[in-house]
């Protein structure tokens, strides 16, 4: 599909739901929603379809190409810094290929295992040159009578002055040059002409003050723009000042790019190269300047490798989650039967439209990614959940099925509403700041959720409508195994925050001591085992006799080259002898022989772990004023304890049952996290509903009665989501069976904490700041006002 019908086609969509947005006639509305789903599904299918432009996948779950890059030691011996510096160097340049989550960690003191997902041929040819460049720029004045001085110098009557050295300029048709800022631009001709320049030895300004690169296309073609630091821009205007009539040599990695005249001072900071760029070449050229190596590399090694969770894991986690779409189809086609089938229609459709934007948008899935995914399939059940309990105590009102329907949408839009915003800035902000597989959740989050709202209220909503309205359906029934209680929940706050203290404080302890233990491979480095053998490997057999050490969830990469099959094999660090001694001996037939082994560093980077800290923190803080801004600051602080809280516990419970965190842990943490503020923002929108509606009773009695009038709805999303969770944990097999678990742990301990923790902070918040009942009511009363904006 070509960019212009894309656009079009948006176009088209966006118009649409303006004007769904803006009628209120029934037959027009329904139309408008029949003709959006129709054209949504059409434009998902025709994006996914062919096989050819599937949705791109990581490097967890389809393999990739794997580089292993030598630092090459010139005047100084290689240190850690320059180890350092080459590992944060090389995860920019390889952001230049896409959000495609590589896996960048040292091995031993001088080298560094690039894994990069899904490059095809002509790729891996780009990635070879983007990895070994040193792109060191040198911007070098040329000798002011250079073309007398040089004639002079082939005559025998001058010598080189000792701070220059001849240099040959080589630019194609056209001229490769550097324009506007210096006010030249080199005369091409039809063939590549070349030039002797008497060149300045040492820099006089270098490309480390480069801060910024990036390239456009202008008057000349592909151009890369350059923007130096403070110090860079003020050197770069004195030597522009005082030069002026000197030619300037533009020099990467030795070899002059081009060599204009300066014409005037240019005290802006900013340079620009031109020249016969391709657009590859040009962003290739902008990405290695703004993150040029200090040390040159070579690339020692290059194999094709399989994905890192495995395929035996890989096909596991297939079925099990298939297995667990089917079960939580049919529990919800039985438990609320026709409109169940609705809820079912509704969540297949959202399915499609996610993958389809995320195929669209070239967006890379990996296993936390997969993680925002079954998020949203719960987010989508919760919502039709949240409707049809609405639906239930609307008819129970005595209500005919027209207006009970009508206003069940009505009164749960705003639960909707916040629940699913609350989590959406979240997943903007981590998605804007945070990197690797953190940004991965986010695109996938980010995109369900946005399906979600619209399969929910306006998919479901219109298509239940037209059976209702058209009198196909006249009766609704639905099965209610929960019923409403009357459980003083907020009277049990107190010794439900003494067990979830005592909880934390075990969990705490348990982190402390156990220190570096509770980190697994992913955070704090291990040993790499690489291992060869005459015929194909069978992973899962590797994995077998890993079991009885305890390293059945290994990460375990399969590759061949030169007509044998190896595989690499990462564990914690000193385990490399009891790992080749137990795969040799568990499997004497397969001939195995050890290739080497080696210490290899964490692929959580110091950069991607503060960047994911500082989204996280933004991400509370947007909590902390939306929620504000929609309920009540008490019921801000409230959510992000109860956040806080559901995420702490889980690492907690974690480190007491002896298990390490990884970096597939960092999505579950992440799904923990969004589940827990989605659930309490619920609940919440209950209790506002009660406070506002100037009910009597006293605020504890209309929150417990609120609470209790959502805990059939918040049991049923909890047992939903956890359906999908179990299976992955039963049939998912060894590499993401902890990965399920701290999910399921996050569940079940962010269902408590949404009823017995959340609530009764918002009490206690509003006491302690000296705010009473009838101050809560009011404010709660007056942001009611403005909670139901699009309902209709």
């Amino acid at each position: 599909m070509t960019p212009a019908l894309t656009f079009f086609i948006g176009l088209v969509i966006l118009v649409l739901f303006g004007w769904y947005f803006a009628t209120d006639q029934g037959l027009r509305k329904r139309v408008l929603a029949l003709t959006l789903t129709l054209l949504l599904i059409a434009f998902s299918i025709v994006t996914i379809w062919p096989p050819q432009k599937k949705i791109a996948l990581g490097l967890d779950i389809q393999g990739g190409t794997s580089f292993l890059i030598r630092l090459k030691p010139s005047e100084k011996q290689i240190n850690k810094a320059m180890l350092d510096q080459a590992v944060e160097v090389i995860r920019k340049r390889v952001d230049y290929f896409g959000a495609s989550e590589p896996i960048i960690s040292p091995v031993g003191n001088d080298r560094i295992l690039v894994q990069i997902p899904g490059l095809d041929t002509a790729k891996i040819q780009e990635a070879r040159d983007q990895l070994s460049r040193v792109a060191k720029l040198e911007f070098r004045l040329v000798y002011p009578d250079n073309g007398e001085r040089l004639g002079a110098i082939d005559a025998g009557k001058e010598v080189i002055p000792p701070e220059y050295r001849i240099e040959v300029y080589k630019y194609a048709p056209g001229g490769a040059a550097m324009k506007n800022e210096f006010g030249e631009t080199i005369p091409g001709t039809q063939k590549p002409k070349e030039e002797r320049l008497l060149v300045k030895k040492k820099a006089d300004l270098g490309g480390d003050r480069v801060s910024a690169s990036n390239a456009y296309y202008g008057n000349e073609g592909w151009t890369v723009q350059l923007k130096f630091d403070s110090e860079g821009a003020k050197k770069f205007g004195q030597i522009t000042e005082q030069y002026k009539g000197h030619r300037f040599a533009i020099v990467l990695d030795g070899v002059i790019q081009s060599a204009p005249v300066i014409r005037d001072a240019i005290y802006g900071g900013d340079a620009v190269i031109t020249g016969r760029f391709t657009e590859e070449e040009a962003r290739g050229l902008a990405s290695v300047l703004e993150n040029p190596l200090q040390t040159p590399v070579s690339i020692e090694e290059e194999r094709s490798v399989s994905p890192t969770l495995g395929m035996d894991s890989i096909r596991a986690s297939i079925l099990a989650g298939l297995v667990g779409l089917v079960i939580t189809l049919v529990c919800v086609a039985i438990y609320y039967k026709i409109p169940g089938l609705v809820a079912n229609f509704t969540l297949i459709i959202n399915l499609v439209l996610l993958i389809g934007a995320l195929t669209m948008f070239r967006f890379v899935l990996t296993l936390p990614g997969i993680a925002g995914i079954i998020l949203t399939i719960g987010l989508s059940v919760d919502a039709s959940v949240l409707i049809y309990e609405r639906l239930r105590e609307e008819m129970a009102l005595g209500k005919s099925l027209k207006v009970a329907m009508k206003a069940a949408y009505e009164k749960a839009f705003s639960s909707i509403f916040d629940a699913n915003v609350t989590t959406l800035i979240t997943a903007a902000i981590l998605f804007w700041k945070a990197s690797g597989p953190v940004k991965g959740f986010a695109i996938a989050l980010t995109l369900g959720i946005l399906a979600s709202l619209f399969t929910a209220l306006i998919v479901g909503r219109n298509f239940l409508g037209w059976f209702v309205d058209t009198g196909r359906l006249k009766r609704i029934s639905m099965l209610h195994l929960i019923s409403s209680k009357n459980i003083d929940f907020l009277g049990k706050g107190f010794i439900a925050c003494m067990c979830s203290l005592a909880l934390l404080l075990a969990g705490a302890m348990s982190f402390y001591v156990r220190g570096d233990r509770n980190f697994g491979v992913d955070f704090r480095g291990g040993d790499l085992v690489t291992m060869s053998a005459p015929n194909k490997i069978d992973i899962g057999q590797v994995r077998e006799a890993l079991k009885p050490i305890g390293f059945a969830d290994a990460s375990i990469q399969e590759s061949a080259q030169g007509g044998k099959s190896y595989i690499t094999v990462r564990t914690p660090l000193n385990t490399s002898d009891k790992v080749e001694k137990q795969i040799i001996q568990t499997m004497p037939n397969a001939g195995f022989k050890v290739e080497g082994s080696e210490r290899v560093g964490a692929l959580v980077g110091g950069e991607l772990a503060k960047n994911s800290l500082i989204a996280l923190g933004l991400g509370i803080l947007g909590i902390l004023i939306f929620v504000t801004f929609r309920f009540e600051l008490s019921f801000a602080v409230g959510a992000i304890v109860a956040l806080l809280h559901d995420v702490l516990i889980t690492v907690g419970m974690f480190s007491l049952l002896g298990r390490e965190l990884t970096l597939t842990m960092v999505g579950a943490i992440l799904t923990i996290a969004g589940y827990s503020i989605n659930d309490t923002i619920v609940v919440y929108d209950r209790i506002r509903e009660g406070l506002a509606s100037g009910r009597r009773g006293t605020i504890e009695q209309i929150m417990n009665e609120s609470i209790n009038q959502t805990l059939s709805r918040t049991i049923l999303t909890s047992t939903v989501t956890l359906i999908a969770i179990v299976c992955l944990f039963l049939f998912g097999g060894a590499v993401l069976r902890d990965f399920s678990l701290a999910i399921i742990i996050g569940v079940v301990v962010g269902t408590y904490s949404s009823i017995f923790i959340a609530s009764p902070i918002v009490l206690w918040w509003t006491r302690a700041r000296g705010g009473g009942a009838t101050a809560l009511r009011r404010e709660v009363t007056q942001k009611a006002t403005t909670a139901n904006p699009l309902a209709h």
